[in-house]
């Protein structure tokens, strides 16, 4: 599947979810599948099998054809395509704290598909060294970051902007008491 119409999906179940006021607890309970896979699907970290995204769909009282509407490949995609700040996505993702993201815009370019967000972290803000199947860039907005890429550390300031695999092992956290802001730009190459 591609991963434009991927996170289209996850997007989909997570704004459902929360139209509905359902937790992703309550969510997994319905679709008999654990809290942790939810997250996972939510985030475009794992695809879920056929017969799971029906049972979640269905958990959420969605009819299937409704919930695909107008989902699109990038081969069908709208010419022009603008996203309000009102419109960003929201979104958490497992074993972090303190990290708020904000999705602004995704679309599907050439042989990729570019995620953007906006990253805020929490002074406090911590999760593990994570992987990303995708090329990532980074620019800070406000605050300082350290990144940490397995023992090596690279600190950033506001305006230093960086661009890394990120499939090598990484996690950032905030140099200032007051927390952090970074543009984020992922480059998800298509897989054929």
């Amino acid at each position: 599947m591609e991963e434009d119409i991927l996170l289209q999906i996850s997007n989909r179940i997570k704004e459902r979810r929360r139209e509905k006021n359902i937790t992703v607890q309550e969510l997994a309970i319905r679709a008999n599948v654990s809290k942790g896979l939810i997250s996972q699907i939510e985030n475009s970290r794992t695809i879920p099998s056929l017969i799971v995204l029906i049972d979640i769909i269905k958990s959420l009282d969605i009819d299937l054809n409704e919930f695909f509407k107008d989902i699109r490949s990038k081969d069908n995609q709208q010419p022009i395509l603008i996203k309000r700040k009102e419109d960003y996505d929201h979104f958490e993702k497992e074993h972090a704290n303190g990290f708020s993201y904000q999705r602004i815009f995704t679309q599907s370019i050439q042989q990729s598909t570019i995620d953007i967000v906006i990253l805020e972290l929490t002074p406090d803000a911590n999760r593990p060294l994570v992987e990303t199947e995708a090329f990532e860039y980074k620019y800070i907005l406000k605050g300082r970051v350290e990144y940490q890429f397995n023992d090596d550390l690279i600190a950033l300031n506001e305006g230093d902007s960086m661009l890394f695999d990120g499939r090598i092992p990484h996690t950032p956290r905030s140099l200032t008491d007051t927390g952090a802001t970074m543009l984020v730009i992922y480059f998800f190459e298509d897989k054929k």
